[in-house]
């Protein structure tokens, strides 16, 4: 992996926090009542921890209009990360002002390690996501294994098109 993009990045981190153990849905945006998350992880205890992807400066630059700030008035997100790619990383100190002080810092490393460059300040009023939450969590990672299966049936086909079209010439 190239670890260039959001996806790859969200695959790697996948890992890194441990998706056998916790429940982790990439781009949550409605369903639960908080603000749009990159990356959301819901512990087996029920916090819940949001990661930040950011894969260019420019990216970075532009989380500042969002209107939530990476505030949770809700309490909901026990801990904030911001993950960058490592070509990222000698630009950081330039840039930390756009990042919230209280997030941690992830860095992947080209080889797909993750290295902790900075632990997040936890939220000691974070409560707890209800077994309820937690079931429309899953619920949104289920629609999008759906989505992505339709994707990958459709591109399956346009493989097998083009594969007919070469073997006729």
């Amino acid at each position: 992996m190239n670890n260039e993009t959001c996806q790859e990045i969200e695959v790697i981190l996948s890992k890194f926090f441990k998706k056998r153990i916790n429940l982790i849905v990439p781009n949550i945006s409605w369903g639960l009542n908080i603000h749009e998350c990159d990356l959301l992880i819901i512990s087996k205890s029920g916090y819940a921890t949001e990661v930040e992807i950011k894969v260019s400066i420019a990216d970075l630059k532009k989380d500042l209009i969002k209107r939530h700030h990476h505030i949770d008035y809700r309490n909901r997100i026990k801990n904030l990360y911001f993950a960058f790619p490592e070509k990222l990383e000698k630009h950081l100190e330039k840039y930390k002002d756009f990042i919230p002080p209280r997030a941690g810092i992830l860095i992947i490393k080209p080889d797909n390690r993750v290295k902790v460059l900075k632990k997040p300040q936890s939220n000691p009023q974070s409560i707890k996501f209800s077994s309820t939450d937690m079931y429309k969590v899953a619920r949104l990672g289920s629609l999008r294994i759906w989505g992505l299966k339709e994707k990958i049936i459709k591109l399956n086909n346009k493989i097998k098109l083009l594969e007919a079209t070469i073997i006729q010439k």
